[in-house]
C-alpha cells in the first residue's frame, strides 16, 4: 500500500467514525427529549437532533461525492436534498423539494459549508413557510455559477414574512449559522419575502442571475 492509498484509508476510517459519532449524539439527544417534562426544552432538543442529523447528512453526501478532488455541486446538493426530503418531509405533507442548476464545482470545505447552509434554509422553510398553508408546497434549491462566482438560492412558495429574515427572528440560531457560514465563504445573504413565498440567496462576489421561482 503506497502513501496515497494509506491516506485514503485513514480518511475513510475517520469519516466513518465521525458519522457514527454523530448518529450516537443524535440518538442521545432524542432520548433526552423523550424524558424531559418541559415542552420548551423538548422543542429545543428536537431542533438540536435535527441539526445533528443534518450535519450527518452533509458528511454522508460529501463523502459519496468526493473522490479527493473538486465536488460537483448540483449532484451533491441533489443527493443531499433527497436525504433531507426522506428524513424531514412527512408522507402526509404535500411538499416537493428539488434542485436545479447548470453545474459548478467547489472544494470539499466549500461544499460542506454550502451543504450546511442549504440544510438550515430547507429546514427553516419546512418549519415556518407551510404552517398555515393548504396548497402543494414547493421548495427549490438553485445553484448557479459565473466564473469563480456563485449563487445559492432557496425559494419556497409558502407564507411570506414581511420582515424578510428567513421567516424567523433575527436572533434565531439558524439565521446566525447561515450568516456565519456565508461570511466564511466570502458571500452575503439576501432575503425577499411576499405573498408568493420567500427567497433566501447566498451570493459570492458580484454574481448576477435571474430570479428563481419555486416550481
Amino acid at each position: 500500500m503506497n502513501c496515497c492509498d494509506s491516506k485514503d484509508v485513514l480518511l475513510e476510517e475517520l469519516q466513518h467514525r465521525i458519522a457514527n459519532s454523530l448518529q450516537i449524539i443524535a440518538s442521545i439527544i432524542l432520548l433526552k427529549a423523550k424524558r424531559v417534562d418541559s415542552e420548551e426544552t423538548r422543542i429545543h432538543l428536537h431542533d438540536a437532533h435535527k441539526r445533528v442529523m443534518s450535519v450527518a447528512a452533509v458528511q454522508q453526501q460529501l463523502h459519496a461525492s468526493s473522490g479527493g478532488g473538486p465536488i460537483e455541486m448540483v449532484p451533491y446538493l441533489s443527493r443531499l436534498c433527497e436525504t433531507l426530503a426522506t428524513s424531514m418531509i412527512d408522507d402526509g405533507r404535500p411538499i416537493k423539494l428539488k434542485v436545479i442548476g447548470e453545474g459548478g464545482n467547489a472544494t470539499s470545505r466549500q461544499a460542506e459549508s454550502l451543504g450546511l447552509i442549504t440544510t438550515e434554509l430547507v429546514m427553516n422553510a419546512l418549519k415556518h413557510a407551510f404552517s398555515d398553508y393548504n396548497a402543494e408546497g414547493r421548495i427549490t434549491v438553485a445553484y448557479d455559477v459565473d466564473g469563480t462566482n456563485w449563487k445559492l438560492s432557496i425559494v419556497d412558495n409558502g407564507v411570506g414574512k414581511p420582515d424578510g429574515v428567513f421567516a424567523q427572528p433575527k436572533s434565531g440560531l439558524g439565521t446566525g449559522i447561515v450568516k456565519a457560514l456565508a461570511q466564511q465563504l466570502g458571500a452575503h445573504v439576501e432575503t425577499s419575502a411576499g405573498p408568493m413565498g420567500t427567497t433566501v440567496s447566498v451570493t459570492h462576489a458580484t454574481f448576477v442571475t435571474k430570479a428563481v421561482r419555486a416550481a
